[in-house]
Parts: structure tokens; sequence; C-alpha cells
């Protein structure tokens, strides 16, 4: 194969699109609202809906990605970066998962749900500062912000500087097998 399934592809712009937007909403967003502003339940509904959609299309495209034909892992010419090439795609899946998480335990540690989206009339607790899943979630979004850097730059190196059309193999377009020669 030359190229990822379909769904992949959709499933990896998507996610690409809402990983971003809940890394921004959270470190932009939300840290900046007080716990005491009104406002600050609306942007918790949207990030924490958005967690949990994130959550469960990574679930599927990890499911789709082992079930479905997919392109030779690339080949940089150096073991070593090759290995590190597959095993941060799999750390990205682990940071994301992980990510969501360490939300849902804060979510259900400060009683989130009831509060967010059961309408109960609770206030928010005065800061999350103090619940452990909130040091976490914060240590696994610095680490999937560099993570994802580390990936964009690498398929930036790999079709601007190596030439070598990997950047093709997650965008649309028919699947060939490729026959490898002997």
């Amino acid at each position: 194969m030359n190229r990822y399934h379909p769904l992949l592809v959709i499933l990896h712009w998507i996610l690409a699109i809402m990983v971003a937007g809940g890394l921004f909403m959270g470190g932009n967003v939300l840290s900046e609202i007080p716990n005491s502003d009104p406002e600050k339940l609306f942007a918790l509904r949207m990030h924490m809906s958005m967690g949990i959609i994130i959550l469960v299309l990574t679930l599927v495209r990890l499911a789709v990605r082992f079930k479905t034909a997919k392109p030779a892992h690339a080949d940089i010419g150096n073991a070593l970066l090759n290995k590190m090439g597959v095993l941060a795609h799999y750390l990205l899946y682990a940071l994301v998962i992980l990510m969501a998480a360490s939300g849902i335990g804060i979510s259900l540690l400060a009683g989130l749900p009831d509060i967010v989206f059961g309408g109960s009339g609770a206030a928010l607790p005065a800061s999350f500062d103090d619940l452990p899943p909130r040091a976490a979630h914060g240590v696994i979004a610095t680490i999937l912000l560099l993570t994802i850097a580390a990936h964009v730059m690498a398929a930036l190196y790999h079709q601007f500087i190596r030439k070598d059309g990997l950047f093709g193999r997650m965008w649309f377009g028919k699947r060939h097998n490729i026959k490898s020669k002997p």
C-alpha cells in the first residue's frame, strides 16, 4: 500500500484539528477564566465534550489502524530514527488517551459531570489545581505538544528536504499495492 485507509486519513486530520483546538482551549482559554466566572461552565462543557469525542475517535482510529492494510513504515536510512518514528506514532496515541483519562479523572473528582452537563446548580470548585489528575493533565499536555511539534517537523522534513512523498500517504487518493523490487 502506498496510502493509509481513507478512514484513517479522515480521522487523522479531524483529530489533528480537534487535538490542537483542545490544547489551545485548555492552555489559553480555560486557564484564563476564573472558576467563579459563569462563562467557565460553557468553556468546560465545550472542552469536556471535545475531549470525549477525541478519545472515542482516537480509539476508533487505533482499531482501524490495526485492522486495515497500511504502507510500510518510513525508512530514513537510519535504524534508530526509523524506530523512533514508529514509537512516536504510538506515543501520540498513548498521550491522547492519557490526556483524556486525566481529564476524566479531574472531571469525576471535581463532580463536573453533574455541574457542567447536569445543571445541578452546584458551583465549580475554587480551583482544580489540588486534584492529582490536574498536574498530570498539564504535564501530558506539554509532552503532547512537543511530540506533535516533532511529528510535524518530521513530516515537513520528509516533504521538503527528503522529497520522498511520505506526506502523500496521509492524504486522499487511490491506494496502490507497491511491489518491492527483488
